[in-house]
């Protein structure tokens, strides 16, 4: 049953405009007003001080006592925070933070406090980004959403009386209303120990950085905050400017982690001692786990950052993120919520960078995804959901970032999206369990039912490249400039490999068709061709610039994929052209990893597989028709004079592709 709670007009200012009708005692020559303190009795007592009709409060009264307000206040214990400065009072936070949310509304232009020579508070900090308004990111609440299916019945919630905040009191604690349909239930952040936990995190994080903290959020929001824009950056600033250092432990340590990729690029970095790395990932993770106890947008934000670096990405982490989102509602539309329109475009920003890194690793970890497309409901990302006001036009932001910089890192943010839906098309339609048995059951058909469920996803792949801005191509960069967009493209050639891995594997070459085998074949040996190629044209301004965090798996998928083509070629010739490519790959990913320290990976996996190769029987001399590619031998499966007619096909002129060309037709992404 819910309780009726209290109508609130406005209680914050109904309380501070409140006027005292008790006359002033002439001998009380630093008399306040009442709803500045209490009497100096209750104020001993710490009592709550009732005013009455005469000049005693209800407690000066009943002990026939006078009611001054001359003594002053006694010295208060108070917490440091990370700067050793007095912690605010929680409740005169509040009280603040819904002032100023009432003068906001009201148009109302707030005038300061006369300032008293001795004060009994610390200077308030402002909250510039108003986190107080906020569903998901304030600072001593946090919030989960009230599922259909719970033991709350929204019908019921949706009769309590709402307030002002669109909150309301009930008998089982404080509901948030964001539209007719959604609820969450509020939570105070009370566990002292997690505070104080908290505390020595954050100021254990920025001793180990000190004193180069201020240059490394330079350095992360310069590098990977365009492609990668899961922080409201003019929030974050302003909250840095204006002195407030209550940020979320994890969150900060991961972009300074992050950003130290980047230390020895740094002018003011590269000649200095890089911080302990460890020791900072070390309280990263022990913060983050704190941290996941009381939900917030902060802590999955940290989270997602965290994911990023190859160290630190493990699928247990993803599920728990996936979990933690869904508390807080990410998987809802909240283009109607009511709240800040800026918290509205982080939560879509922030849904989107999970939904493609359940995705992303759903294929790198080979685990089932755990975002269902039945229940995701987050709409596509516009410009507006950006929402940050730091960019100009020309030139440089007013925060001295660089405008067109975050515009493609944007774009290229946004198209990632797009493919990440395309790849999860590819994941469902041939990894899922219930794919695997299809496939299982076709026996010998396999091949053609995999060719049918290929060919709409390898349209949209194709349009997908056709489609891309000039931004994103790969031929976009400016020399001597980090060159974000290359991730995409290694994205993309993932995708195309795991959709022709899963053809290559089905085929039988004792069972399948000449012509078939022959097509099948050929485009899969074309991408990995185009794969390859797109590795041996990076440059330093791609290798030096942000990469996200399946790049390192993706790298293998090609050496793999080759592996592969290799482990089935029919023939010694072309056993050997791949032997060959592998080869030239290995060298390439040798040779960058000198640069980018984790693609030493991609090659112990390149390694692995050849040791593994080492096992098979040598190929026979294939009898068929031989052309020479790059010096070496290549057998070519001559196809048969009359095309292959699919099964399932009732027009013998169909294929499952547009034409007999398509499937070995290359896509070139970067033209």
């Amino acid at each position: 049953m819910i309780a009726a709670a209290r109508p609130v007009t406005n209680p914050i200012m109904a309380k501070e405009n409140r006027v005292s009708v008790r006359p002033i005692s002439a001998a009380a020559s630093n008399v306040r007003s009442r709803r500045e303190r209490p009497c100096d009795g209750c104020r001993r007592r710490k009592s709550k001080c009732v005013p009455q009709d005469s000049n005693r409060c209800s407690l000066c009264e009943f002990h026939k006592q006078e009611c001054t307000f001359i003594e002053d206040p006694q010295p208060r214990k108070r917490k440091l925070d990370a700067d050793g400065r007095p912690e605010m009072p929680l409740k005169k936070r509040s009280i603040e933070s819904k002032v100023q949310q009432y003068q906001l509304e009201q148009h109302v232009v707030p005038v300061s406090p006369p300032v008293s020579a001795k004060s009994e508070l610390p200077p308030v900090i402002k909250d510039p980004g108003q986190l107080g308004d906020t569903l998901s990111l304030q600072r001593h609440r946090h919030c989960k959403h009230v599922g259909r299916t719970a033991h709350f019945e929204p019908t019921l919630i949706e009769l309590a009386p709402y307030g002002s905040q669109n909150e309301a009191i009930t008998d089982f604690g404080v509901i948030r209303k964001v539209n007719n349909q959604e609820f969450f239930h509020l939570f105070d952040d009370n566990t002292s120990s997690i505070d104080e936990d908290e505390a020595r995190s954050l100021q254990a994080v920025e001793q180990i950085v000190a004193p180069y903290g201020p240059t490394l959020i330079d350095t992360y929001f310069r590098n990977v905050h365009p492609s990668y824009p899961i922080i409201q950056k003019d929030v974050f600033l302003n909250r840095r400017q204006h002195g407030d250092r209550q940020f979320n432990p994890p969150l900060l340590a991961g972009m300074y982690l992050l950003a130290m990729q980047w230390w020895s690029r740094e002018p003011g970095l590269a000649k200095q001692r890089k911080p302990d790395i460890d020791r900072l990932q070390i309280i990263a993770t022990n913060s983050l786990i704190l941290a996941m106890q009381r939900p917030k947008l902060s802590t999955l934000q940290a989270g997602l950052l965290l994911l990023q670096r190859p160290e630190t990405n493990t699928w247990n982490l993803t599920v728990q993120l996936v979990a933690l989102a869904q508390e807080l509602g990410l998987h809802l539309d909240c283009s109607e919520w009511l709240i800040p329109t800026w918290e509205r475009g982080l939560r879509k920003r922030l849904a989107w960078a999970l939904y493609m890194q359940d995705k992303w690793s759903s294929l790198t970890h080979g685990r089932p995804s755990h975002l269902r497309s039945a229940d995701w409901n987050v709409q596509p990302l516009h410009a507006y959901d950006f929402g940050e006001n730091s960019c100009v036009q020309h030139g440089t932001g007013g925060d001295g970032f660089d405008a067109a910089q975050e515009e493609n890192g944007r774009t290229i943010f946004t198209e990632m999206i797009k493919l990440t839906q395309i790849t999860a098309e590819t994941l469902d339609a041939f990894y899922t369990q219930s794919a695997v048995s299809d496939f299982e059951r076709a026996g010998n058909h396999a091949t053609r039912l995999i060719l049918e469920r290929a060919k709409p996803v390898q349209i949209k792949l194709k349009d997908w490249a056709a489609n891309l801005p000039a931004c994103a191509k790969m031929d976009s960069y400016t020399p001597d400039e980090l060159s974000t967009n290359v991730y995409l493209h290694l994205a993309y050639y993932a995708t195309e490999i795991s959709i022709h891995r899963r053809i290559v594997a089905s085929l039988n070459p004792a069972s399948a068709e000449t012509y078939m085998l022959y097509i099948c074949r050929s485009a899969a040996k074309t991408r990995l061709i185009s794969a390859m190629d797109f590795v041996n044209r990076l440059r330093l301004e791609h290798l030096d610039a942000f990469w996200y965090f399946a790049s390192k798996t993706n790298f293998a998928l090609i050496g793999t994929f080759g592996s592969l083509l290799w482990s089935t070629a029919p023939g010694k010739e072309e056993a050997q052209f791949y032997d060959m490519r592998l080869r030239e790959y290995r060298w390439t990913l040798k040779a960058s990893a000198k640069r980018v320290e984790w693609m030493a990976e991609a090659v112990e996996v390149l390694d692995a597989n050849r040791t593994m190769l080492n096992a098979l029987p040598e190929k026979p001399i294939a009898l068929c028709k031989a052309d020479t590619v790059m010096g070496v031998k290549e057998s070519i499966l001559i196809p048969p004079k009359q095309p292959f007619v699919p099964m399932y096909s009732e027009d013998p002129g169909e294929w499952p592709y547009e034409d007999d060309d398509d499937l070995s037709q290359d896509v070139e992404v970067g033209a």
